[in-house]
């Protein structure tokens, strides 16, 4: 007699719960790719904070001056930090249109004359000078 192909069928054995673990090389590239991402970012916030630095530090010093004299030095040295020394040894005329260009206000030949005055007391001047400091474009192009 002939045997039944069925009677040598086995039951239907489950296939055991697939691990996460080792991951797929798709995976390693999408993590290598989000750290390099993340190391630049760290490294483009980390070097813009060091070249802002000056500038912050120049309007800590303006909260604290009450001279005009020294608020018009704290932007000629924010000048020569950001540019370069001959655009804060420029004549009258020339430095206030680097101010203008690089503050967005509006200084004049006589407000910045009057800062050698000895008895000077211009409040207002003071102010615009620290605004001035606050509002200093750190990347503009300067053709004066």
């Amino acid at each position: 007699m002939q045997t039944n192909p069925l009677d040598g069928l086995h039951d239907i054995i489950a296939p055991s719960q697939v691990s996460w673990w080792p991951l797929a090389p798709a995976w390693w590239v999408i993590i290598t790719l989000l750290f390099i991402a993340l190391c630049a970012a760290a490294f483009w916030f980390y070097k813009n904070y060091k070249f802002k630095k000056p500038k912050r530090y120049a309007i800590d010093l303006s909260h604290n001056e009450q001279s005009a004299q020294t608020l018009h030095i704290i932007l000629k040295r924010l000048v020569i930090e950001y540019y370069d020394k001959h655009l804060a040894t420029q004549s009258t005329a020339n430095w206030c249109n680097t101010l203008n260009t690089l503050t967005g206000l509006s200084f004049t030949e006589h407000e910045l004359l009057s800062l050698y005055n000895a008895q000077q007391t211009n409040d207002a001047l003071n102010e615009k000078l620290r605004q001035g400091i606050k509002q200093f474009k750190l990347k503009e192009p300067v053709h004066v």
